[in-house]
Parts: structure tokens; C-alpha cells; sequence
């Protein structure tokens, strides 16, 4: 990214922070909190102590950062090295993004830009300029991708609540200001578990390594009596629901997995857990020292903000989400596909000179689509 543009970015981004401090969430137990940020074109500050919102609020006025972050977790001395701090707990948090999801629709809104020649089209494999294949994907996802996100989330959510006695009060989803969501659980029995606990918890959610005895299918002499009840609960339940479709159809669909054995019936749990199972980012879930985007903050990947959805079914990901100016601004755009910001319709563009508001220009600009004219 080259000067000009950092410079236009970093005055968007003051401003917002200067106007929009109301929109940052600053967590409970502040001073307990590692944080930590990236300046554009640099690498990232960390092991940073903060001690109320006014030290948040002039850390970002003075350092003007590309993205703002704060840890899950609970230090006694969240400013030392990781195996000095003593950590305590940890908040439980879930990541669900577009990109994890497979869907068909990604192939016509993903973009190829070339690290050799900067070449931009239309989800190439290979520079249609210099046949580099050495290419940058950019992501411009579409409603598709965020609904589909949005039932990751009621499916974890009711997992949460349902198999874990969580209060729904006590879960937090937030747009992540791109392509997908992170669920904060607070207040619950599994603050204090560690990596390894939450790796099973992980595979619990995502329906993992489930077995055929776990619901009722054995080798050798199956008993018809031990596959789950139809409205069961848990994932026995889960399973009766999608697997059996309803009540009446429960013993005829028995008969017709005990008679095609134990291996098709560990492929019938697979497709399960393929449709079933809560996709969800494991590797998020499982880290107890990683820090996570600050709710309110904006994500330099888009220009939009990371924001709490109060209402998920209602939630408007790119119109809910964009916060920053409709001031107009020239700039130079290579955007080959058609997208939509604040319910207008951008692009597409063919290297062209055109004038977009601000919350347009940040957002290709992010994207590696365009520069400052």
C-alpha cells in the first residue's frame, strides 16, 4: 500500500475513532486484559496494559492503528512476556467465517491480484498478464455468505444454551467487520478450562468423532432399542431429528440402517456432522492467549466495524457495520465485480477514475481494488 493511501486511511480512521468511541466496547475487568494493535504497514504492538477507556481512548488517538485488539483472557500482569503474566481465565469465544462455510456462491465475488504484475480478475488461479500464479485472493462476500454465517451461529448458540446451560444473555455475537462472526460466552462454568478441555468442547460443537455405539449401531447384533428416541435431546436428539425426519417414519429408517451395516452407518453420521455439526473456526476456540479484535474497532481487511448484533435475524452486515464518512473522493478503481455498501451498488470498475464516498473508497482501498487518485 503505498503512502498516500496509508495517510488517507489513517485520517479515516482518527476521525472515527475520534467521533466513535461510543461504539468501542471496552471489556470488563479492563486492567486484567492484554491488548494490543497494528499500524498500517507494520507489525503487531502486544502486551499492552490498559486501565480504563480514556487510557483506550488515547492510545488509539496517538498511535492511529490500522486494528485494535484485546485478549479472551485474564492476567495478573497482562503487560509482561506470555509466561510471566499468570493467566487466571479466559472468556469462551467462537469464530464462524464465510470462507470455512465451502459455498458455491464465493467462486463469483472472489478477486485474484497478482503479487508480480498487481493484475487484478475475476478468481484466476494464474496472472492473465504475466502467468504468475503466485496471486493474492480477495473476498467481496455476498448476502449468501453472511446468512449462511448467521445459521452457524443460532446452530452454536443452541447448542450453548441447550447442552450447556448457558444464559442467552450471557452470549455476545458480533459482526467481525468482513465476512463473519465471533460469539463471546460470558459469566459461565468455562471460564477456567484450558486448551485442552476447550478442544474437546470444540469437537463436541462440530460434531467430531461422533461413533456409531453412541447411537445405537453395533457390529454385531444392533439392538433397535438403544437408537435415539425421536425429540431426544443433545445430539442423540439432533441426530433423530435430521436423521429420521419425523416420529412415524422412526422404526422403518432403523430397519433400513441396521440392514446396511456398520460402515454405512458411520458414513450416515459423517453426513451429520457435515450438515449438522457447527462449522466454526477450531483453532480460535482452543487458544486461551490469543488476542481478538476489539469490539467497535474497525477491521483495516474492509473499513467496516466490529460491531454487536443485538438483533442477529435483522442485522444488516454491510449497512449495520459502516460507520465512517459519505464525504466524496476520487480514486482509482480496478474492481472487475459489483458490490453493495450501506444498501448502494458499487462497481464494477475497469480502472477507472471514478468518485465514491469515503466508506466506498476505504472499503476497496482495503481491499487492494483501488488508490487515491
Amino acid at each position: 500500500m503505498n503512502e498516500i493511501d496509508i495517510k488517507f486511511l489513517e485520517n479515516v480512521f482518527k476521525k472515527y475513532y475520534f467521533e466513535h468511541f461510543d461504539l468501542i466496547r471496552v471489556p470488563e475487568r479492563t486492567s486484567e486484559r492484554e491488548f494490543g494493535y497494528q499500524k498500517f504497514n507494520s507489525g503487531m504492538t502486544r502486551h499492552i496494559s490498559v486501565k480504563d477507556d480514556k487510557e483506550l481512548h488515547l492510545l488509539l488517538m496517538q498511535n492511529i492503528p490500522s486494528d485494535v485488539y484485546c485478549s479472551n483472557a485474564y492476567y495478573t500482569f497482562p503487560n509482561l512476556p506470555m509466561n510471566e503474566k499468570d493467566w487466571k481465565e479466559a472468556d469462551l469465544i467462537f469464530d464462524i467465517d464465510a470462507k470455512d462455510l465451502n459455498l458455491s456462491c464465493r467462486v463469483n465475488h472472489t478477486i485474484s491480484i497478482c503479487n508480480v504484475c498487481n493484475e487484478i480478475s475475476n478468481n484466476s488461479e494464474k496472472c492473465l498478464k504475466c502467468n504468475s500464479t503466485k496471486l493474492e485472493k480477495k473476498s467481496l462476500p455476498c448476502k449468501n455468505c453472511i446468512d449462511s454465517s448467521k445459521t452457524e451461529v443460532l446452530k452454536l448458540t443452541e447448542i450453548l444454551i441447550n447442552d450447556f446451560s448457558i444464559n442467552k444473555d450471557d452470549i455476545h455475537v458480533y459482526f467481525s467487520g468482513n465476512e463473519g462472526f465471533h460469539i463471546y460466552v460470558y459469566n459461565s462454568q468455562l471460564q477456567q478450562i484450558g486448551s485442552r478441555e476447550r478442544s474437546e468442547l470444540v469437537d463436541y460443537v462440530m460434531f467430531n468423532g461422533a461413533i456409531p455405539e453412541k447411537f445405537g449401531m453395533k457390529k454385531f447384533k444392533p439392538n433397535r432399542n438403544s437408537f435415539p428416541d425421536f425429540g431426544g435431546s443433545g445430539w442423540r436428539g439432533r441426530f433423530s431429528k435430521y436423521v429420521f425426519g419425523s416420529k412415524s417414519k422412526r422404526s422403518k429408517i432403523i430397519s433400513e440402517l441396521i440392514s446396511n451395516g456398520y460402515s454405512s452407518f458411520q458414513k450416515t453420521l459423517d453426513d451429520v456432522s457435515k450438515n449438522i455439526g457447527t462449522k466454526i473456526d477450531p483453532n480460535v476456540t482452543m487458544d486461551i492467549h490469543r488476542i481478538f479484535r476489539l469490539p467497535g474497532s474497525i477491521n483495516s481487511k474492509s473499513g467496516l466495524t466490529k460491531i454487536y448484533c443485538k438483533d442477529l435475524k435483522k442485522f444488516d452486515a454491510y449497512a449495520d457495520s459502516s460507520f465512517l464518512s459519505e464525504d466524496i473522493v476520487e480514486v482509482l478503481a480496478n474492481c472487475p465485480i459489483e458490490f453493495k455498501l450501506k444498501n448502494k451498488r458499487f462497481g464494477p470498475y475497469n480502472n477507472e477514475k471514478v468518485s465514491v464516498p469515503t466508506f466506498t473508497a476505504v472499503y476497496m482501498i482495503c481491499k487492494k481494488l483501488a488508490t487515491i487518485a
